[in-house]
């Protein structure tokens, strides 16, 4: 009866033939139902329910030991597979190591702090100064003529740390500065005006006058100037260049002194060394004092104007201690810090 069972499992209960398969084989349960399509032939059924049910025994892989003198003697017999091996596997490691990597680009593709390289030059003029030093002015303008050694005239700039944050309304700072020595650079003025002023700005010394069809001049891509003022009847108009001339730093504006009614005066201020500045995002104003071919006299008296400059046009908003820090350098110098103290309290030479 067990036997006819087991041959025919489809003609039983599922319970029955869970049940004889367990008394057939109580040390193996099968994952598999045997297949009812072989009801007809009992014993290709009970082949198929037997190879189920038989276990199966897992045969281990036969480890073969290898004495060191034969493995010696295969290596010193095969020098050119050993070779061919170390080609390829030198090979792959060149692969892997000339894998293409994504290119960097913008401030991600500068070198680390650490892996920058100075040049000779810049080595040498940077052993003048001390290290966390504060000089005076007098000191600092003076060291600051030392370190410019390159073969073109430098620029000298001055970098003031401010305690305000830009972000907010009543903590930014623009405006302008007359130094009194001048930039030492030549400044090409572009006016935009209409009528009876498009005379007065000609006699008044401006490179270029012009009025819409300046406008429609520069939309075209002409910026041969430095500077751009408007009259205010120009401005409905000149908003139309906002893209073009903002990321430039040409915009008109009143705060720059580039929006005026008396345009002879504001030509005559620019021309003789009236500067604009701005705080950035970190803080930080940037302003142009001269070139290294000035007197130190000169240097000073400009450096303290936009000194005196940035303190009368102290914003608002602005909380605590002012002054952060005061650096001077040359274009292509070290920088130079200034005692702040010393700096505000200094008093320069008659202009």
């Amino acid at each position: 009866m067990a036997m006819a069972a087991i041959a025919n499992p489809c003609a039983l209960s599922p319970t029955t033939a869970l049940a004889s398969q367990k008394l057939a084989a109580p040390h193996f349960v099968s994952p598999l139902r045997p297949s009812c399509s072989s009801s007809s032939y009992p014993s290709l059924a009970f082949h198929k329910l037997h190879i189920l049910i038989k276990p199966r025994l897992q045969i281990a892989p036969r480890r073969f030991e290898v004495s060191p003198l034969r493995a010696e003697l295969s290596a010193v017999a095969d020098p050119e597979t050993d070779l061919e091996d170390g080609e390829a596997g030198s090979e792959s490691a060149v692969a892997t190591v000339a894998a293409p990597s994504k290119t960097k680009t913008g401030k991600a593709a500068l070198p680390l702090k650490r892996d920058r390289t100075r040049s000779k030059r810049f080595l040498e003029i940077q052993k003048l100064r001390e290290n966390k030093k504060e000089y005076d002015v007098p000191a600092a303008v003076s060291l600051l003529k030392q370190t410019a050694s390159t073969k073109f005239v430098e620029s000298t700039e001055a970098h003031f740390r401010l305690n305000i944050d830009p972000k907010y309304n009543d903590q930014q700072l623009r405006a302008t500065v007359n130094l009194p020595k001048g930039t030492g650079q030549t400044v090409k003025v572009a006016v935009l005006t209409q009528g009876a002023k498009i005379d007065e700005a000609m006699n008044a010394g401006a490179d270029i006058v012009g009025g819409e069809e300046l406008i429609e001049q520069i939309k075209g891509g002409f910026m041969d100037f430095d500077k751009l003022i408007a009259s205010p009847d120009m401005m409905p108009k000149v908003a139309s260049l906002g893209k073009l001339l903002g990321p430039r730093g040409l915009m008109p504006n009143p705060k720059a002194g580039t929006v005026t009614t008396d345009i002879p005066q504001a030509i005559q201020e620019f021309k003789k060394g009236k500067v604009e500045y701005r705080v950035d995002k970190t803080g930080i104003v940037h302003v142009p004092f001269g070139k290294v071919n000035f007197s130190e006299e000169d240097l000073i008296i400009n450096l303290m104007a936009a000194l005196r400059s940035i303190e009368t046009n102290k914003p608002s908003g602005a909380k605590g201690v002012y002054w952060k820090s005061i650096h001077i350098c040359s274009s292509m110098g070290p920088s130079i810090r200034l005692n702040i103290r010393e700096a505000l309290d200094y008093k320069s030479p008659a202009a």
